[in-house]
Order: C-alpha cells, then structure tokens, then sequence
C-alpha cells in the first residue's frame, strides 16, 4: 500500500503541531434563530391577518392620486432641504461671526425657530392671510404703492408648507452647520488667513469642505427627517403622499391599508434617499485617520473572487514523500 503525504503535513506530523480550531458560539446561532422565528411569526400574523386586505393595499399602492402625492412630497422634500441648507450655511456664519448683530440675529432666529412646535408653524403661515391680507412694497413714510398682491394668492398652501418647512429646518442645520465648522482646527484659519485669503474665501474652500465629514452623517437624516416630515403639511391640506392616503381612506374607508400604502411609500423613498448619503459620506471621508469600509459592490466582487480563489486547484508546490508499507 502506497500513501502520498505533503511535506506540510508530515512537519505537522512530526513535530506534534495541533491544529486550532475557531472557538464555537452556539448560543449566538440560538439567539439568530429566535429572532429570526420571530419575525417570520410576525409576518405571518400579519399577512393572515382576516381584518387586513392587502388586495387594497396592492390596488392603491400605484394610485394616480397616490403617485400625484409622491412626486409632491419629493418635491417639497427637495426645495426645502436645498433652501434650507443655503440658509443653514449663512446663518452657520453669522453665528460664528465676531459681529455681535449679526450673531445676534442668528442666534434669535434658531432660538425662535427651535423653540415653537413645527405644527405650530405650519399653521401660521397657512394662517398668515388673516394678519396680512395684501403684502405691498412701497416706499417708507409715503403712499406709494410699487407692488401689491393678495397674501393667499402668493402664498398657498404649497408655498406656505415649503417655506415652514426650510425655515424651520434652516434653524437645525444650521447647528449641524456651526458644530462641523468647530471641529475644523483654528490652524486651518489662521493658516489661510497667513496667506493672504479673504475670511469668506477661507470658508468657502477650507472650513466648509473639512467640516463635511461632520456635516454629512446628521445632514443624511435630517433629510430623511424632511422626507417624512411633509405629513405635517396635512393639517393646511397640502395633498403631499399621507394626506392623498387618508383623503382615499375617507372614501373607501380602508384607514389601516391606506396607512400601509403611504408606510411603503415613504420607506422606499427613504431607503433611495440613504444611499447618495453613503456615497457622500465616503467621498468626504478620504483622507480620515480610520478605514472606509468597501463599498457593497466591492464586497460583492470581493466575495466572487475569493469564492473563484478557492474553487482552482492549489498548485503543486509542496514536495511531496512515499511511504511505502
């Protein structure tokens, strides 16, 4: 009888090495199968629920009145989170500014703004025809009228939700905003500043783009925060993707399926709001001290080219002995 043994193994062998085998946890495998039954149950509960009609669920899921709602909500979504973030950007200056007006004002304008329910100013700029029936520009001290126009003519209840909306967002990511700018070393400025730069150019091309590592990660959510936000505007009947739903609902009286329709809604919107901001957080995260993780289709090419590492033969390297019995 004739045995081929590797010169790898025969080391082994003979030096009496013992092979380490990776430490178990079955109780983690336990506990993923728990969570994991339960789950499934849930589900399950779920789409055997007898009081659930998900045939409704999947008639109205591509409603025209729903999708009409969607794109308004995206819209609003955008515009205010654009706006807003100029606004943040400026009133991010003028509170680190060493002008005490225009720190002032900016501190004041996130205190008033911070400290009223959104509701609350949502409302009042529905409401605002009632307190300004005509918005005029003329001339001070004079009755020169330049320009004049009814208030709710201007302003809608689109108008009036999306200006709500920035201008209360405004307020927080303008903190976002001062907390990034703090956390760029005082070096950096005076460094620019030894160079002959402007304050402004210094923030616009040195503060602004290392304070976005900061800046990015809270930004993300507050958009998402925005995204389902626009709900809020039912109460000025601003027909946004939630108030579409519930109108329907008040027709065909199907509150629960017509609450999941906008819940798929808003959780698909969501999930493509999320990965820009992954991508953005890896573009201004180049140059940090820790590691970025691969991106998902590097871990998937990863994967496949370890899994193709493995499926080819080894190549015949090790020398090999007979032993002959």
């Amino acid at each position: 009888m004739t045995v081929i043994v590797s010169a790898e193994d025969s080391l082994r062998t003979d030096t009496g090495d013992v092979d380490a085998v990776p430490l178990r946890h079955p109780l983690r495998w336990i506990g993923a199968l728990v969570v994991a039954l339960t789950l499934l149950g849930l589900l399950w509960s779920v789409v055997t629920n007898p009081n659930l009609d998900l045939v409704t669920v999947g008639r109205f899921v591509g409603d025209p009145r729903i999708l009409v709602g969607v794109g308004l909500t995206v819209l609003i979504t955008i515009i205010s989170m654009v706006v807003s973030t100029v606004l943040a950007v400026l009133v991010a200056a003028m509170r680190l500014s060493r002008n005490p007006v225009l720190s002032s004002v900016a501190w004041f304008y996130v205190w008033i703004f911070r400290g009223t329910p959104q509701i609350v100013q949502i409302v009042l700029w529905g409401y605002l025809g009632l307190l300004y029936e005509k918005l005029t520009l003329g001339v001070p001290l004079t009755d020169i009228v330049i320009w004049q126009v009814d208030t709710n003519d201007l302003i809608n209840a689109f108008v009036a939700g999306t200006l709500a909306l920035t201008l209360n967002q405004a307020a927080y990511s303008s903190e976002i905003v001062r907390a990034g700018m703090i956390s760029v070393s005082g070096g950096q400025r005076e460094a620019a500043y030894s160079l002959g730069m402007s304050p402004v150019y210094t923030f616009r091309r040195v503060l602004l783009p290392q304070a976005m590592r900061v800046i990015i990660p809270p930004m993300g959510n507050e958009t998402i925060s925005m995204l389902k936000n626009t709900s809020l505007l039912m109460v000025i009947a601003v027909p946004e993707v939630y108030t579409a739903a519930t109108m329907i609902s008040a027709q065909n009286l199907k509150q629960v399926e017509m609450l999941i329709v906008a819940s798929i809604w808003y959780l698909f919107l969501t999930t493509v709001l999320s990965i820009p901001q992954y991508y953005l957080e890896r573009r201004y995260g180049r140059g940090s001290s820790h590691v970025l993780p691969p991106t998902p289709l590097q871990w998937l090419q990863s994967r496949l080219d370890r899994r193709s590492h493995i499926a080819e033969p080894a190549p015949a390297t090790q020398a090999t002995r007979v032993v002959a019995e």
